[in-house]
């Protein structure tokens, strides 16, 4: 982590060095480690092993976790602080069927209002994506996966639905990121991305929100035996 107590680097697009404040910055790896499961579900954040891994002090590690308790990835809890939410089979599905309604909607808005530019863009994360699942680098491949559906939904041109599937997916990261965890369903997840960057490049609304449909069903199929 970077010794600066206010600011830390990290890398732009086209090589640019660009700042965040620190607390960001460690929200962002506390955040990498509850996705992958390293700190887990029902897990108390211990804040003074965190700290020293992370090298930072209990301030930012403070400011970071309540970031976090704001997406809902962890829960202040009297007595116990803060701790990894868990989710339950229906808490994942109640999340899942939101999930699908929202992006089936964002899909066939998307087709409907979305640039060529804006179309690209999402086809740029789709390639960077690919080169990601080649190289079998699942948390890289996974943060783009998760970006190519916020910008899909980005696409919509409907901030109130970007900002509501945002608040959602956060919640779900874990979950989505378990359901690569074996070699057929990761391929699988993978031709449905596919398919919806065909569907959006043809702009057929019917069609990409008919796979983000089957998409999010499907996740639940993957992480079921899971949790």
């Amino acid at each position: 982590m970077p010794s600066d107590p206010a600011e830390a680097e990290i890398l732009g697009s086209g090589g640019r060095i660009i700042r965040r404040p620190l607390q960001e910055e460690v929200a962002s790896r506390l955040r990498d480690l509850i996705t992958q499961g390293t700190i887990p579900a029902g897990a108390r954040i211990n804040e003074v092993v965190l700290g020293a891994q992370l090298g930072v002090s209990r301030t930012p590690l403070r400011e970071a976790v309540r970031m976090l308790a704001g997406e809902g990835l962890v829960e202040l809890v009297p007595a116990r602080g803060a701790v990894v939410r868990k989710l339950s089979v229906k808490d994942v599905a109640d999340g899942l069927v939101v999930l699908k309604s929202m992006e089936e909607l964002a899909g066939r808005l998307a087709c409907a209002h979305a640039t060529d530019a804006g179309i690209e863009g999402v086809a740029a994360m789709h390639r960077a994506m690919m080169e990601r699942y080649a190289e079998r680098d699942r948390l890289a491949y996974f943060k783009l996966n998760q970006a190519i559906h916020s910008g899909i939904v980005a696409l919509s041109d409907n901030a109130t639905l970007s900002w509501t599937h945002e608040v959602i997916q956060a919640r779900m990261k874990h979950i989505r990121f378990i359901g690569n965890a074996e070699p057929e369903k990761w391929a699988g997840a993978v031709e449905e991305h596919e398919e919806m960057l065909r569907a959006l490049k043809a702009r057929d609304g019917d069609a990409l929100a008919r796979v983000l449909g089957l998409h999010l069903d499907r996740t639940l199929d993957r992480v079921r035996s899971l949790l």
